[in-house]
């Protein structure tokens, strides 16, 4: 048609747009796109909403939420189109706040409005919301339609009490098979199994035939009732319906035979069965497991195993049911080792509980069992239940390797905790690891991130073969201490030693330039570092650049470094970006940086927070009520603040306002001792900081139970008088706190150590190590 020279029109147009995003053809919907614009039809609603849909059903949600803003005038259906999508999509939350704009923008909901609104509080679990959405669908008499009702049944069966689901059933006049699949679900969910045959029986009894969804949920019922004639019944009318092959229903009929201890049936629609995957091979398994068949069990597993088919936690927990159950060694060791595998791959990929449960049913525990969990442990920041482990370890009599000692030690070096530390360097020293470059590189770190540098120091003149991570390792820890030109002389001296950096030691480099303000050398760092040492600037590099200009106050020069950036900038550059437009108040900057971190991580409250301590300072309280709205809207949970103390090889956590801890009325004593000295020696509380519009007098109290005062406040009570405080937060120490700190440590002429998610934080005689430039 074009080649002809016949020009589209706005009936074309979305029918070749529709054909795009059925075929997921995203380039050819693209330029069709630029002829929509190029001819003029971007300004109709119905090309509009086609385009809507076509970025939105080819992955570009953004696009598809920028092009829905610049409709002209949009009508129900625009606004229908993107629910649709959100909700299709999963970003229920999204659905619902656009839900909230269209009834303030003034467009009457309709019957799909509303229904789609629906599935989105079913997605979210929010029954409360729902039933709002009901009694607004009602109101607009929209309770009716086939189409919401079926919305209502499905919502109410997936998060309500069944007599709302049988109570909205009932008010359907001619309920369709959607209608009847609906109800039968929710009595599957909510355990009413007799209630799913009597349903079944009413369902074909008004002359609807049911079909795969209607049969897999009656299935689930015969299973659970253990009602194998009723079960075959099903069977047989899936036979006529001819739908036996399908593998949704081909599981639940073998679920339901192994129910119903009829295994040779279940093996034979197995066997029948073409495309075998992982959830059909689970059933078969857990039916044999559970029916004691030990030995058809393992055959299977075998079997299937040589055949490449894969297998995961339900399988193997039913294969090891079934080896406790044959009391076969030769087996068990086998299984073993596959259990050792699994617990390694589930850790790597972040499922720690699935990784526990695999390892809490080994038949054996040896040395490779512990150190897949207790690394696993270690890398995603469980170091609570990485030390448990270990001491369970000892308690069985076994000896860790060098490779488990590492973990630990970085374990303790993630919490804090020094005296747990020193145990494991015994523990290294005693085993003889000392010459293990591995156990070497994590005491470094260990101490540099628990007690100082100079322990670190010495941990790094004792590595016997220093490597590219020992250096690092050392530059990194002198950096997050403010130690700059020590970190930068460590690394001319390992370029002297012939050790070239990597990504990650210019980081260190970066980051050591950036907390005391060395712009320059910074500079000459990241211009050089493709040239001197071949290393492409990566966004983590970029992001310390922006973040180093934007500290001392270069916010012009930063902006115009994400401009030339070679790649689209992360949500690590414009946090940086956003973080320097808080130091320096800049109201315009922060709101463009937030804007893009708000499509990139909508669901970090750390953007909204950062934000909010913009607006505050400068009397925006308007704009940071909105924030709040926005997080709630959007349920985005601001991080709550946690600081962490050890005092006698123990570790305790405190919120802020917390008062579970056994010595509250102790430690909130000191506080208020600590708040009267401070007054006297003329400290102010920063209530600029306090985000909560409310009394000044409120704003102290709030800032004076922050999560780190109460800790160094529980330190000074529970440590002996003179030694060191030394407490890790998970955010970053806010300015009140900052401050206060400076006035404690001399005030009690003790050296208080905080380390926040940035750096170490040394108060000693009412200064700080970072200068405050931070």
């Amino acid at each position: 048609m074009h080649s002809l020279g016949l020009k589209c029109n706005e009936f074309t147009f979305p029918s070749v747009l529709k054909a795009c995003f059925i075929e997921k053809e995203l380039f050819l919907g693209k330029q069709l796109h630029g002829v929509v614009v190029v001819t003029g039809f971007d300004s109709d609603v119905f090309v509009a909403n086609t385009l809507v849909v076509m970025y939105a059903k080819c992955g570009e949600l953004v696009d598809s939420r920028m092009l829905f803003e610049e409709i002209p005038e949009r009508n129900v259906v625009s606004w229908n189109v993107l629910f649709s999508c959100y909700t299709q999509n999963d970003y229920f939350c999204e659905a619902m706040c656009m839900f909230r704009d269209m009834i303030d923008s003034g467009v009457r909901p309709d019957e799909y409005s509303l229904s789609n609104i629906m599935n989105a509080c079913t997605g979210l679990g929010d029954i409360v919301e729902g039933k709002q959405i009901h009694g607004y669908l009602v109101k607009l008499g929209y309770d009716s339609d086939l189409f919401s009702s079926n919305a209502l049944v499905d919502m109410y069966a997936k998060g309500g009490d069944l007599k709302d689901v049988v109570t909205v059933f009932e008010g359907i006049v001619v309920p369709d098979i959607v209608s009847w699949n609906a109800i039968i679900a929710g009595c599957v969910l909510h355990e009413c199994q007799y209630q799913v045959i009597d349903m079944l029986n009413q369902m074909r009894r008004s002359g609807i035939w049911p079909n795969m969804f209607t049969l897999s949920s009656a299935l689930k019922a015969c299973a659970a009732l253990e009602l194998p004639e009723l079960g075959k019944g099903l069977h047989s009318l899936l036979i006529k319906k001819d739908i036996i092959f399908d593998p949704f229903v081909s599981v639940g009929l073998i679920d339901m035979y192994c129910k119903c201890n009829l295994t040779k049936d279940a093996r034979l629609i197995y066997d029948l069965m073409t495309g075998k995957d992982l959830i059909a091979l689970n059933a078969m398994i857990s039916g044999y497991s559970q029916n004691e068949a030990d030995d058809a069990c393992l055959d299977l597993f075998v079997q299937t195993f040589t055949q490449g088919i894969g297998f995961d936690q339900t399988t193997l927990l039913a294969i090891l049911n079934s080896v406790a159950g044959l009391q076969a060694a030769n087996i068990c060791k086998q299984v073993h080792a596959l259990s050792v595998n699994l617990v390694d791959s589930y850790g790597k990929c972040s499922q720690l509980d699935d990784a526990a449960r695999i390892f809490d049913e080994c038949p054996i525990l040896d040395l490779l069992s512990f150190t897949s969990l207790i690394t696993a442990y270690a890398l995603l920041g469980r170091g609570e239940e990485a030390m448990k482990l270990y001491q369970k370890l000892k308690d069985m009599g076994l000896k860790p390797d060098s490779f488990v000692c590492s973990s630990l030690l970085n374990t303790c070096a993630n919490l804090s905790a020094y005296e747990q530390g020193k145990q494991i360097h015994a523990h290294v020293l005693k085993f003889g690891f000392m010459l293990d470059v591995f156990a070497g590189n994590s005491l470094v770190n260990m101490y540099a991130k628990c007690r100082g540098i100079e322990d670190a120091s010495c941990a790094f003149s004792e590595v016997p073969k220093k490597g590219i991570v020992s250096w690092s390792t050392m530059i990194g820890g002198l950096a997050q201490h403010g130690h700059a030109k020590e970190a930068l002389h460590f690394f001319g001296e390992m370029l002297k030693n012939g050790i070239s950096p990597n990504h990650i030691t210019l980081v260190s480099v970066l980051y050591a330039c950036n907390h005391a303000g060395l712009v320059a050398e910074a500079k000459k760092y990241f211009e050089t570092m493709k040239d001197s040492f071949g290393i492409v600037p990566t966004q983590e590099h970029y992001a310390c650049m922006i973040d180093i200009l934007g500290r001392a106050g270069k916010l012009d020069d930063a902006i115009d470094l994400v401009n030339k950036m070679p790649f689209e900038a992360n949500a690590s550059v414009w946090g940086a970006l956003l973080g320097a437009a808080r130091i320096h108040k800049n109201v315009e900057v922060g709101q463009h940086a937030a804007e893009m971190l708000f499509n990139l991580e909508p669901e970090k409250s750390g953007t909204h927070v950062l934000l909010a301590n913009i607006y505050a300072p400068v009397g925006l309280w308007g704009d940071v009520a909105k924030l709040r709205r926005l997080m709630k809207h959007s349920r985005v949970k601001k991080e709550p603040g946690m600081s962490w103390i050890e005092v006698k090889d123990s570790i305790y956590t405190f919120i802020v306002g917390d008062r579970n801890h056994s010595r509250s009325d102790e430690i909130y004593a000191k506080l208020e001792e600590l708040g009267q000295l401070m007054a006297k020696a003329c400290y102010v509380p920063m209530v600029d900081t306090d985000l909560h519009d409310v009394e000044r007098r409120q704003k102290e109290i709030l800032l004076s139970y922050h999560s780190e005062k109460l800790a160094v406040a529980f330190g000074l009570i529970a440590t002996p008088p003179g030694a060191p405080i030394r407490v890790k937060k998970n955010l970053q120490i806010c300015l009140d706190c900052h401050t206060a700190f400076m006035f404690i440590c001399k005030i009690v002429s003790r050296e208080i150590i905080i380390r926040d998610i940035n750096r170490f934080h040394h108060f000693k005689d009412g200064s700080c190590s970072c200068g405050d430039y931070w």
